[in-house]
């Protein structure tokens, strides 16, 4: 049996179709189908929960994504264990095993519930004046024990093995919603030919559609009609269609966030879904282009990161409660829930049932329920007149209607069982017995996602709603989200807007469509804010925001306590701060602080919704990106062969660099010194891909370069390089590389190797918004091309062999020269460039052909007694030559004429970015710290780097720090340590001795020029 409450006849569910599931401990029967909300109902189980704040007993209020009340942990072992599921949501599956929240030690007797007894002491804001003495109570007392109450459920301490998946999408129209609008706007587009994605968070299409019986489409029920489009829009080649999908952010140019939950409803999710999937391409042309077989895991939810040309927004409307003396007990729920728990899951939400409402749309629910053989108690309904229509059907089925008249308290512990209804304004009250209490005071337009794209809401007096107002981006809003209210204007409103997108993004498509619908009744009424017996005299709990326990009061004693913003009052009461994030609390809250202000709502305000609209995961969002990718290693085409060589490997962003080459017994100190003594004597082979690459290309790319780079490069000739420098807005080193014109409008521009992911966001992003005239294209090819890197005396001899089509003598290709030939037959780009100070090539290949052309050069290179070396000989090289290295020799503050740097900067051009930053008083004043060399008086003693340098050693502390040491490194060339600092006035105190502290001694050191070896420079030009 799958419950007492289940109806038969009554539902979409297969009754033959069961799943098993315990709910704290007790086991209990599920229709497959079911959500965890609707099998607990159907089982006669209503609490569910305790509230944040009072732990009151809380039951499930509604059907949707907007539940703030019954939230649970859900697990299928230890360590697949999710807190906070909405109950509404998550279907039932065999074997699920399911708890509620915060409460001790049980559901029914938690300890908590002290805390309602205690509710005058927690007034709203009441978190701002405690907790202030004694002082030393903070850290001991209050902090951990607001620490262990925080929160509703328990995070998961295990590692979670679940797979989670991404996938970026591109279409014509995206449509948010499968209600009746999304479904008519997708039917609309496709047939107009546009590509459509189409996603819904339910598990099916239908929307409304699923609850509400009185609709009827083209002829037939309207959730019939909506598998039948639903159907029609998965056979069609244009369209996807996502369900169980939510779109949970609306980002910049159409980007659009969606979660996908794949297998949360599946028992055994490695069973039943395809672990291979055929992919078979099309092309436009419509010739079969391809087809790959897709391996993976299934996993258990998917994000889409969808760009749209066109968004349609048919996201619905969410129905409000009624704020009224003790409207939190469980079994006290919206009337579209209790139809959908009735027509969609076969589910009665109770034997003798109460309806307390605002608006039209509850009576229907009351109308579906007595017609299932429900008892109603009563129908008890604020206004003095409802809708003619309903009023008349609920007498002929014989409903009592109580008009004019309110709820002013329920009773029940841990369930309802009674509401005692009042007329207004007073008069004898009358007690009631009930099981279950429907309430509605109407429906609030969900322009969450619109709103996230930067649309502007405006205000509808006559109908106390916000709906879209001024549009931000390539977007349409329809039917109750647009504030469309009767079903065949949101049809015909929806099938505009497909067809216009379609022709928005060229479509033409073969005709228009026609769909035709009817209601049972046209809704009236509303309202928002505090019902009767919740007004400003009222010192009752009238519940706005349930999870986090905010009542009508709350917000009026924010206003007395002086918060006269909307935001300040939700921060100043957590209102809108729940999971729910204010979808059902948000409208009642701000009526009362403009009935409290004297104000309009529009002049209140509206507080700003964000993404996203529903809690993500965080498996969904991080998705591959964990454990060993967490954060991806990214290795050179010649990785392999340096492991083979013995190399070891340091991290320098993602990319593992061959760090030296220790041979036999060698120890680092050795290895490296070995490394630099036979690169300057014979040479050294380095693996140089790692270094960043940008490909700059078009008409004006000088003219770019020229505004990007502090030096000219309109006088740069092709076939030439020249050392460029880039700076920020504010003047100071932004990046440094060599850069090499090929042509007229091609430069190849290399960067520091953490630097290129950074160095072309910044030019893209300066072409994009300040040079959007300029024809100019950029491209990373950082990957694209293998560098090898050959350095020493013997460079020329190693190199020319291997060489084709180009002269590179010195006299032929000199220094700082660029040439694209080829290299053992491969095409190649030779740089003529030096990081050593020696003779130097740098061989650009093809990165498939990287590790072959490595093997022939060191064919060439070891007979000549070269050697293999990696970033610490490196390092050691340029700061023999006095080289820097932006990062490690820069901090963000360093100028070019810090940096000794001067004579990269040009002195003839108008602009480039930083060149008013440079002429700021405080980047020009005397005494700035500038890189400088050191060594030290006991030439053996190696400096570490960031160790502060003093003038005076015996100052008095604190000392007078002068700056502090950047790059240290043993010399053996030189036969003594050698260092680069960033010292105050440092090209003035050339010769001068200053010292480093240190924890067990003093170094005295001397300033000095940074070129420490061949300080002619004759070696590069051999």
């Amino acid at each position: 049996m799958s419950g007492a409450n289940r109806i038969a006849g009554k539902g979409r569910l297969t009754p033959a179709r069961t799943a098993r599931f315990t709910f704290d401990g007790k086991s209990y029967t599920a229709l497959e189908g079911d959500t965890v909300a609707s099998a607990l109902i159907a089982n006669g189980v209503h609490l569910v929960g305790r509230s944040f704040k009072y732990h009151r007993p809380r039951g499930i209020l509604s059907a949707g994504a907007e539940e703030p009340n019954a939230l649970i942990d859900v697990s299928r072992d230890s360590a697949r264990k999710q807190p906070n599921v909405r109950a509404t949501v998550q279907e039932v599956f065999d074997g699920m095993t399911v708890n509620s929240q915060n409460r001790f030690p049980s559901l029914a007797f938690d300890v908590g519930g002290v805390n309602d007894l205690l509710s005058p002491f927690f007034a709203a804001g009441f978190y701002y004046k405690t907790f202030m003495w004694p002082k030393a109570a903070w850290k001991h007392v209050y902090e951990p024990i607001i620490r262990r109450a925080a929160g509703l459920g328990v995070a998961p301490t295990e590692s979670d093995p679940d797979h989670y998946a991404s996938r970026y999408a591109h279409c014509d129209v995206l449509v948010a919603g499968a209600g009746v609008a999304g479904l008519s706007a997708a039917l609309a587009a496709a047939e107009a030919g546009a590509s459509v994605i189409i996603c819904d968070e339910q598990a099916e299409c239908g929307g409304a559609l699923r609850f509400d019986s009185g609709m009827k489409i083209d002829g037939i029920e309207g959730y019939t009609w909506a598998q039948q489009a639903t159907a029609k829009l998965k056979a069609m080649d244009n369209v996807q269609v996502l369900t169980r999908t939510t779109a949970f952010g609306y980002y910049n140019h159409n980007f659009i966030g969606l979660a996908e939950r794949v297998t949360d409803h599946i028992a055994k999710p490695d069973r039943g879904l395809p672990r291979e999937r055929l992919w078979q391409v099309r092309a436009k042309r419509g010739i079969l282009a391809g087809g790959a077989i897709e391996r993976h895991m299934v996993p258990r939810e998917r994000l889409w990161q969808v760009r749209a040309k066109r968004v349609i927004l048919a996201g619905g409307a969410i129905e409000r409660h009624m704020v009224f003396p003790n409207n939190d007990r469980p079994g006290i729920m919206l009337a579209s829930a209790a139809r959908m728990y009735l027509n969609h899951y076969g589910v009665a939400v109770g034997a003798k049932v109460g309806v307390y409402t605002a608006h039209d749309s509850a009576y229907e629910a009351a109308f579906d329920l007595k017609r299932a053989g429900v008892a109603i108690a009563a129908i008890v309904d604020c206004r003095q007149t409802p809708g003619a229509a309903v009023l008349a059907e609920a007498r002929s089925l014989g409903v009592e209607v109580l008009t004019g008249q309110s709820v002013i308290n329920t009773s029940g512990k841990l369930r309802v069982s009674s509401m005692t209804v009042a007329r207004n304004g007073g008069g004898s009250p009358r007690k009631i017995v009930i099981d279950a209490l429907l309430v509605s005071a109407g429906w609030t337009p969900s322009v969450h996602l619109f709103s996230q794209s930067r649309g502007k809401v405006k205000f509808e007096p006559e109908s106390q709603r916000f709906l879209p107002g001024t549009y931000a981006q390539d977007c349409l809003s329809v039917g109750a989200c647009n504030g469309t209210d009767g079903l065949q204007q949101t049809i015909e409103e929806s099938l505009a807007a497909g067809e216009l997108m379609a022709q928005a993004v060229g479509k033409s498509g073969s005709g228009k469509i026609s769909i035709s619908g009817e209601q049972a009744h046209d809704w009236t009424g509303g309202m928002i804010g505090a019902a009767e017996g919740a007004g400003p005299e009222a010192s009752a709990k009238a519940f706005i925001d349930l999870q986090h326990d905010v009542c009508a009061k709350d917000i009026r004693l924010a206003v007395r306590e002086g918060m006269h913003s909307i935001e300040h009052i939700k921060r100043f009461t957590t209102n809108g701060m729940a999971s729910d994030q204010g979808k059902l609390s948000n409208m009642h809250g701000l009526a009362i602080a403009a009935e409290m202000l004297g104000k309009e709502i529009p002049q209140v305000g509206l507080t700003t919704f964000r993404a996203p609209y529903t809690p993500v995961t965080y498996g969904a969002l991080v998705g591959h990106s964990r454990g060993e990718l967490f954060d991806p290693t990214r290795k050179t085409p010649m990785h392999q062969w340096e492991e083979d060589h013995g190399a070891v490997f340091e991290d320098v962003g993602n990319w593992k660099r061959a760090w030296f080459y220790p041979r036999a017994g060698e120890t680092m100190h050795q290895a490296v010194a070995r490394e630099c003594k036979t690169a300057r004597e014979a040479a050294g082979v380095f693996d140089a891909s790692t270094l960043g690459k940008i490909e700059v290309v078009g008409p004006d790319a000088a003219e770019f370069m020229n505004l990007m780079y502090t030096n000219a490069w309109d006088t740069l000739k092709p076939g030439k390089c020249r050392y460029g420098i880039m700076t920020r807005e504010d003047g100071f080193i932004y990046d440094d590389g060599v850069v090499g014109r090929l042509s007229e409008g091609r430069f190849h521009v290399t960067t520091t190797t953490g630097g290129a992911p950074r160095v072309l966001h910044h030019m893209e992003d300066y072409l994009q918004t300040e040079f959007p005239h300029l024809k100019v294209w950029l491209t990373s090819v950082t990957e694209q091309w293998a560098v090898i890197a050959v350095q020493g005396p013997k460079a020329r001899e190693i190199v020319a062999p291997l060489v084709e089509g180009l002269d590179i003598s010195n006299e032929a290709f000199p220094h700082m020269s660029v040439a694209e030939c080829k290299v053992c037959g491969v095409p190649a780009r030779l740089f003529r460039v030096s990081f050593t100070g020696e003779v130097g090539f740098e061989i650009n290949v093809p990165a498939d052909f990287g590790q072959s052309v490595l093997e022939a050069v060191w064919a060439n290179a070891e007979p000549l007694g070269a050697c293999v070396y990696g970033t610490e000989t490196m390092h050691v090289l340029r700061a023999e030559k006095g080289y820097i290295i932006v990062g490690q020799d820069t901090d963000g503050t360093v100028t070019p004429d810090d940096a000794a740097l001067s004579w990269a900067v040009s002195k003839k051009k108008a602009d480039f970015v930083g060149i008013r930053g440079l002429k700021r008083p405080d980047l020009v004043r005397e005494g700035r710290k500038q890189l400088v060399g050191l060594v030290t008086k006991d030439p053996k003693v190696v400096l570490e780097e960031g160790a502060q340098i003093v003038a005076n050693p015996n100052e008095p502390k604190p000392m007078t720090m002068l700056g502090h040491v950047t790059s240290s490194y043993w010399s053996e060339n030189l036969g003594k340590s050698i260092a680069f600092a960033l010292v105050a006035g440092g090209r003035a105190r050339m010769g001068e001795t200053l010292y480093v502290p240190m924890p067990d001694k003093t170094i005295a050191v001397e300033v000095t020029d940074m070129v420490f070896f061949d300080k002619e420079g004759g070696r590069i030009n051999g």
